[in-house]
């Protein structure tokens, strides 16, 4: 019988010690096709103006409220909802609540400056 070798692909982030993005962002988990960022603790605002991004967005909310405005729609998020936002459509998001949320995207956002 073959010894099992270890798989040396996965690795392991630890949020305290992850980047930030110019916006906020902490950038978690990574990989070739897909990446994670968190959004802790962001605070009421009023809604920015809208962008597009050339990448698919889809969330899920810890804790607070916010507004996603997106294709002429407002949907209002909570805890414990999770919202698609499709590669290309344009949005914004107006933070009601200390909001706090986790994030995948497809690609990865922030190779190449998918995120400026």
């Amino acid at each position: 019988m073959k010894e099992a070798k270890g798989d040396t692909t996965v690795t392991k982030i630890d949020s305290a010690h992850s980047p930030k993005g110019e916006h906020g962002e902490k950038y978690l988990a990574s990989g070739k096709n897909i990446s994670m960022r968190l959004w802790e603790n962001e605070q009421p605002n009023e809604a920015k103006p809208e962008v597009s991004r050339d990448y698919e967005t889809v969330g899920y909310v810890i804790s607070g409220r916010a507004e996603l405005h997106t294709e002429g729609q407002v949907v209002v998020l909570e805890p414990g909802n999770s919202y698609v936002v499709p590669k290309g459509a344009r949005h914004t998001y107006k933070i009601l609540e200390s909001f706090t949320a986790v994030e995948a995207t497809y690609p990865p956002s922030q190779i190449y400056g998918r995120d400026e």
